[in-house]
């Protein structure tokens, strides 16, 4: 793998900011200068920088497999042909930035987006690399993800650790997962409630509709909102009522994490299938045609409409996987470009996700929520600045996100590449400083902790807010 791209200052991004300041500098040999310039650079409280707090709530586009950055939000026109590859590149709303030529709906859209071109890590495999994205920390076993499972021993995913600290409605899940997990050789760690328990696992629920991506998508976990025929509501109701006249004789014999990770569940699904408020958000067909049409009839854009609509009713926080859920094989309609890179970008890729994108913003500034909803587009990495024939291959060393709404500065192109997209030229991050933006937005201080399965305290993040807001 190419050597590690330097942060900030040279620093290696193995030595977070807070083992620097802690440590006092010594252990890396730091001059009493050096140390105070480097306490100034991370000095200010985050909760006084603009956009603390103005975000009520966070949908996260997922673009699992890794988009190719070179074709999409960081392309470069004077590049060898072997890294520029087959795409063109177009003027946007914004004079002097440029994106990839099948970006033509997002090139209308720059004046709403802050776009990374600095981000970095060091993990190739997906697994690993989606870990980081996910969940805003290192993985178990950097360097290699072949052996990893999800267990109660992985950090929490985004929508887990935003849902300790932002509560949703009384009957709503803490945070939501559309249309169903991911999975490259067995479900993704990451992706759920990790040390904190089961009662931050997100509820995975696919929207009912909208044409399916083409390849294998998991299943499990997938909630589907309906009751089974012959089971009207009244009924559920009191077989619910007979559950917990049940609850009340058994409690006293049962384990209490268990006890209470059932009840919760069980509380959940009857919120799900019973409550009118909460039915109803999950409801589509409460859209007017024209809206469910504007998103596309395809299963991103209708999941994409549906976060909309469940942020809209309280939820802190949802994500959407805006690929086909199985890596496995890579032949399905994923970002895991290997084979036939540029037509399955300019055929199957973008198309579905720039619907859904545009029909996202234009709907959340027409219903005036776009002034406290932040959208961020995020994927594991990009692709490796040397082409592999038609196709590509990982490469975490430098790759691109993209941010909106609640208070981002649109227009603005933040940190920038070398000439091959490669490594970072200037502000180079990582997602957990991209974590740390999420939590900015959403009023959570960056000094905030979580506890572990054992209860010790651990830092919600080792990031800092970028400056994108104002």
């Amino acid at each position: 793998m190419p050597h590690r791209p330097p942060m900030r200052g040279g620093l290696d991004w193995q030595v977070s900011r807070r083992q620097l300041l802690q440590s006092g500098g010594a252990a890396l040999g730091l001059t009493l200068p050096d140390l105070l310039q480097l306490r100034s650079t991370f000095a200010g409280t985050p909760s006084t920088l603009p956009g603390f707090g103005q975000a009520k709530s966070c949908i996260v586009l997922f673009c699992w497999g890794g988009v190719s950055h070179l074709e999409t939000w960081d392309p470069k026109p004077e590049a060898p042909a072997e890294v520029r590859g087959d795409y063109k590149t177009i003027g946007t709303a914004t004079p002097g930035l440029f994106l990839g030529e099948y970006m033509q709906q997002f090139a209308l859209q720059t004046e709403r987006l802050a776009i990374v071109r600095s981000i970095h890590h060091p993990e190739a495999g997906h697994r690993n690399a989606a870990y980081w994205n996910l969940t805003g920390h290192a993985p178990h076993t950097p360097g290699n993800d072949d052996s990893i499972e999800a267990s109660r021993r992985d950090w929490p995913c985004l929508g887990a650790q935003v849902a300790k600290f932002r509560t949703a409605p009384a009957g709503f899940p803490g945070s939501v997962c559309i249309p169903y997990p991911i999975a490259d050789r067995g479900l993704l760690n990451g992706q759920y409630g990790g040390f904190l328990g089961m009662n931050y696992d997100p509820l995975i629920v696919h929207p009912g509709t909208g044409t399916a991506y083409k390849g294998v998508s998991p299943n499990s976990g997938t909630a589907q909102l309906r009751l089974i025929d012959g089971v009207v509501p009244e009924r559920m109701q009191r077989r619910m009522g007979l559950l917990g006249e049940f609850d009340t004789t058994a409690s006293a014999t049962r384990d209490s994490s268990s006890s209470r990770a059932f009840e919760y569940f069980r509380d959940m699904a009857a919120d799900l299938l019973l409550s009118p408020q909460v039915t109803a958000a999950f409801d589509l067909q409460r859209e007017p045609t024209a809206i469910r049409n504007s998103y596309g009839n395809h299963v991103c854009g209708q999941s994409a409409l549906l976060a909309r609509r469940l942020t809209g009713a309280g939820i802190p926080l949802v994500t959407v996987y805006a690929s086909a859920g199985d890596l496995n094989g890579s032949a399905g309609d994923n970002w895991d470009t290997h084979g036939n890179n540029f037509n399955r970008l300019k055929n199957d890729l973008l198309p579905p996700l720039e619907q859904a994108s545009v029909a996202l913003l234009d709907d959340l500034d027409q219903s005036g929520r776009l002034n406290d909803t932040l959208v961020v587009w995020l994927t594991e990495f990009g692709r490796t600045p040397h082409l592999r024939g038609a196709g590509r291959d990982h490469y975490p060393l430098c790759y691109s996100v993209a941010l909106a709404g609640a208070g981002i500065r649109g227009g603005q192109v933040y940190g920038s590449s070398d000439r091959i997209a490669a490594l970072p030229a200037d502000n180079p991050c990582g997602p957990h400083d991209l974590h740390a933006t999420v939590f900015h937005a959403l009023g959570i201080p960056s000094e905030a902790q979580v506890a572990d399965a054992l209860g010790r305290p651990l830092a919600l993040t080792d990031g800092r807010p970028l400056p994108l807001f104002g």
